[in-house]
């Protein structure tokens, strides 16, 4: 099979192969999925890259963990009637060596999600990480209703999958942006008020927005750079849910944090617990199946071009980019 891959961890152009590697088998539980896209996330740059060190070093590395395309072999013991059917996978290269930067991925039965007719393989390639991270978050929250919920980053693939579920939820969404075009994708994706991080005091803003209250919950794409806001931004007994940093360390003021009884939650996507990991695929399954929302302008480039597609995500992509296999 095609495949992108690499041996050594560094910048994508020099890192990052494309060439030929044995068509993988599924064993004993798995099945096979000939991919039909493959998405790339900020989480797989910054693993290529070796700015985030997971833990594990293959020999071979193929990058991606979303993806999706139809499943075209069984290994033992699975249900004959997968054969041939849609689906979206998830954490395809988490602790694996072989994501779905190939035309073909095995991974267990559980990881290739049944993807509606209805939905496009390039949609079911996007919604992997992006939209359970932002499913998560939301539960995190717990109700929602009549709440306000702070997004930070709402333009991204992330932020819009939360800006919009927020809003289903009954919530009022302010949204951060850094640019008038990204405004525009917040606005669309259901948020009633955006602010301008890069021309606004934020927090101020906020506070302007609920009338000096705060929002009741932050859900956070870089806690080092809001984290030190988080009491000034959050309401009495507020919340921050934080999947990103775009730094390993920050500090936090204690002082307003302990008079404002404000919780923090970090959480990881490709480590939920198995019953919140059950919940949050069988929730995006739903969602998918209601065709309730709007997915992320994509920016499809093919397997050849896998570097231009890394370069493109590292460059604070305004779209979801995605890989034709």
């Amino acid at each position: 099979m095609r495949a992108a891959f690499y041996k050594t961890t560094g910048p994508a152009a020099q890192v990052l192969e494309v060439g030929t590697l044995p068509t993988p088998q599924p064993g004993p539980g798995e099945v096979r999925v000939r991919l039909a896209y493959s998405g790339v996330n900020p989480s797989d740059v910054k693993s290529r890259s070796g700015a985030s060190n997971r833990g594990w070093n293959f020999p071979v590395t193929v990058p991606h963990s979303d993806g999706a395309g139809t499943i075209d072999a069984l290994g033992a013991g699975v249900d004959a009637d997968l054969l041939g059917r849609r689906v979206w996978v998830y954490n395809g290269q988490w602790e694996r060596a072989f994501g779905t930067a190939a035309e073909y991925i095995t991974l267990p039965a559980a990881q290739a999600v049944p993807l509606p007719d209805s939905v496009s393989f390039e949609a079911g390639a996007s919604v992997g990480i992006p939209l359970m991270t932002a499913f998560h978050a939301l539960a995190a929250c717990g109700s929602v209703i009549g709440r306000t919920v702070l997004v930070s980053g709402a333009a991204g693939s992330v932020g819009s999958y939360a800006t919009q579920l927020a809003r289903l939820g009954g919530a009022r969404v302010i949204a951060t942006v850094s640019g008038e075009a990204k405004a525009a994708l917040a606005r669309a994706a259901g948020a009633h008020e955006v602010v301008n991080y890069r021309d606004e005091d934020v927090a101020a803003r906020v506070r302007e927005l609920t009338g000096a209250r705060g929002a009741d919950f932050i859900i956070d794409v870089d806690a080092s750079g809001n984290a030190a806001r988080y009491g000034q931004l959050l309401a009495f007994g507020g919340k921050a849910v934080i999947y990103g940093s775009n730094a390993r360390e920050f500090a936090v003021p204690f002082g307003p944090m302990i008079s404002g009884l404000v919780t923090m939650y970090f959480f990881i996507v490709y480590k939920l617990p198995a019953q919140e990991m059950r919940d949050t695929v069988a929730g995006v399954a739903q969602l998918l199946a209601q065709g309730v929302l709007a997915h992320p302008p994509a920016a499809v480039f093919g397997l050849d071009d896998i570097a231009a597609a890394h370069q493109r995500v590292e460059a604070g992509a305004n779209a979801k980019v995605l890989i034709r296999l």
